[in-house]
């Protein structure tokens, strides 16, 4: 009774299916990186986009705003600053603005980005320059509460862990092998990582002791952590006959509770975890499939909800923060495909509602952009959960979104004025961080947000599914007629014509009607929205009536071809009955 419970086990995000952009509202000729380090090359928050890219003679990645879609022009916006290639990205979770890079340069650089920061061209001065490897540095991961601390892995076996405005160390750890993957806990006093030597580690990120160490996976290939919400650790790997595998383990001691194998490709699998609904997405390295599943307390833990699939591998995926999401269309999460062929394609993840308004199930309260904790408090021995806000829009009807930024151009800029997000944010406390979400909130209005297009699912309408439905009918009976009887199929051809002509003129009218009621109502709208879906139904009409109108064409292609076969047939009957009675 249990397994038949476990097999129909009931979920919310059991349909949850991904679309990806349209072309137009996609990112192009990106001269995206052929480095082979194992990382993901991009990096998403609400206001901009970060991709790795190809250098000669040092090591650059390009910035865009996340409006400024279709083809990238010839100069863009580059990041410039390191000596050799850049290896990964990440921006920083309290900050739009801020952005951290590791190189092959052996540093760590921390960027600011504004209106002005590529005035000149391109951008080679970094905000902060954190030297303190002696080897590549191939992994930056920020802390989730605490302001401006990074934490940062090189090829040298070290973690150093920075308070990034004093460019100081907070701590150094040894390792006895090349450093992977990092993870931080929910409240980051603990962060997990895995190394080649096959081990994981879980340290106090403030002292650098190992709390616990756990031979992870068997493979020799690198193998990705993430700490979860509720304390447990999750792993990918590669198994000794290099299968892949997942693996669940408790985040205090690394006891294994659930490792299951998956495929038996090559690819890294990098984890983007959701920590508000517990849903986990797998990327594979050039494969061309996305798997998300859901996590649970109990057994089996990790259950397989759907399959995104594509016929283009992806080279490396972005992730962006569940604050940057379109509410309106039930997104639950995005990811941004890099293609081998220099395209960047955003794939929007949707569980289909029919309802519009706010869903609460789907949109617990979220991290914020505000900071928990200074770096004095959190070395004093202070620990605390990230600060939340809700996802609900505001009475204006837009998400809580930042405000767009300018488009950021490699030609001079005439304002002279530096951008407000560029200066260094103040410390605060929860109270303060917790007043500057509210002051968000209530500050935010209608032209200050963005959302995303291109990810509204377009289904028929009812009548129009019958309509096609009545088409198809009339075109196969009238294909199983003329191969029967020719003439017999002349004449329902002509009825089904005549039909389909009676239809389009319907679906036409329709359409009038449908614009003549967006033309009266679009002087009385509170706001486009409607406005927009009243021309996508029209755009829908207008297909429509050109499917009825391509079957015309040919269903009178048919009868002429049917009526002149008949009339042959009929010829050669006349002249076989002369050619008998002669």
């Amino acid at each position: 009774m249990a397994a038949f419970a476990n097999r129909f086990r009931q979920s919310k995000f059991k349909h949850v299916f991904g679309k990806p952009a349209k072309r137009d509202m996609c990112y192009d000729n990106i001269r995206i990186t052929k480095s082979s380090w194992d990382s993901t090359f991009c990096a998403v928050n609400p206001r901009y986009i970060a991709i790795i890219t190809d250098a000669a003679g040092g090591g650059a990645f390009i910035v865009l705003p996340l409006s400024q879609y279709g083809r990238v022009e010839r100069d863009p916006p580059l990041v410039t600053g390191h000596k050799a290639a850049v290896l990964d990205i990440q921006w920083c979770p309290h900050d739009d603005d801020c952005i951290a890079s590791a190189s092959e340069d052996c540093t760590a650089k921390v960027w600011r980005i504004g209106a002005e920061s590529f005035s000149s061209g391109f951008l080679t001065d970094p905000y902060r320059d954190l030297v303190g490897h002696n080897r590549r540095v191939g992994l930056v991961v920020w802390h989730p509460t605490v302001h401006m601390v990074l934490l940062t892995a090189g090829a040298d076996n070290k973690v150093l862990i920075w308070n990034v405005e004093e460019q100081s160390i907070l701590c150094d750890i040894d390792f006895p092998d090349v450093v992977h993957s990092c993870s931080f806990n929910w409240t980051g006093s603990l962060f997990v990582c895995s190394c080649k030597d096959k081990m994981g580690r879980v340290i106090n990120a403030r002292t650098g002791e190992i709390v616990a160490e756990q031979k992870l996976h068997e493979g020799a290939k690198p193998q990705q952590v993430v700490f979860l919400r509720d304390g447990r650790v999750f792993s990918t790997g590669f198994s000794r006959m290099s299968e892949r595998q997942w693996g669940l383990w408790d985040g205090n001691s690394l006891e294994l509770i659930d490792r299951q194998e998956l495929d038996s490709s090559n690819g890294v699998l990098f984890p983007f975890y959701d920590p508000d609904v517990n849903m986990i997405y797998l990327v594979g390295k050039g494969d061309s499939a996305i798997r998300y599943f859901e996590v649970t307390e109990d057994a089996p833990y990790f259950h397989f909800l759907s399959m995104y699939q594509s016929s283009d591998p992806q080279r490396g995926m972005g992730w962006m923060p569940k604050r940057g999401l379109d509410v309106s269309t039930c997104e639950i999460a995005r990811l941004y495909k890099l293609h081998q062929r220099g395209l960047c394609e955003p794939i929007s993840f949707t569980v289909p509602r029919k309802s519009e308004l706010f869903q609460d199930d789907l949109y617990p309260d979220t991290c914020t952009d505000a900071y928990a904790l200074s770096v004095s408090d959190w070395l004093s021995g202070k620990d605390s959960e990230p600060v939340l806000q809700s996802m609900r829009p505001s009475n204006d009807g837009n998400a809580l979104h930042p405000a767009p930024p300018k488009p950021l151009v490699a030609a001079a800029v005439t304002s002279s004025a530096s951008s407000p997000a560029a200066a260094s944010p103040a410390v605060t406390s929860v109270p303060a961080a917790q007043a500057k979400v509210q002051q968000q909130q209530h500050s935010s209005t209608a032209e200050n947000h963005q959302h995303y297009a291109g990810d509204a699912v377009e289904h028929p309408k009812p009548h129009h599914q019958s309509q096609l439905a009545a088409a198809v009918a009339a075109d196969s009976v009238g294909t199983e007629r003329l191969l029967t009887d020719r003439s017999a199929a002349a004449s329902a051809a002509a009825e089904a014509a005549s039909t389909a002509a009676t239809e389009a003129e319907e679906a036409a009218e329709a359409a009038n009607a449908a614009a003549k009621a967006a033309t009266e109502a679009a002087v009385g709208l509170p706001s486009g929205e409607q406005l927009a879906q009243l021309l996508e139904d029209m755009r829908k009409m207008k297909i429509i009536i050109k499917g009825h109108e391509r079957r015309i064409r040919t269903l009178e292609e048919r009868l002429k071809a049917s009526t002149a076969s008949a009339g042959t047939a009929l010829v050669n009957e006349r002249q076989q009955q002369d050619e008998s009675d002669t």
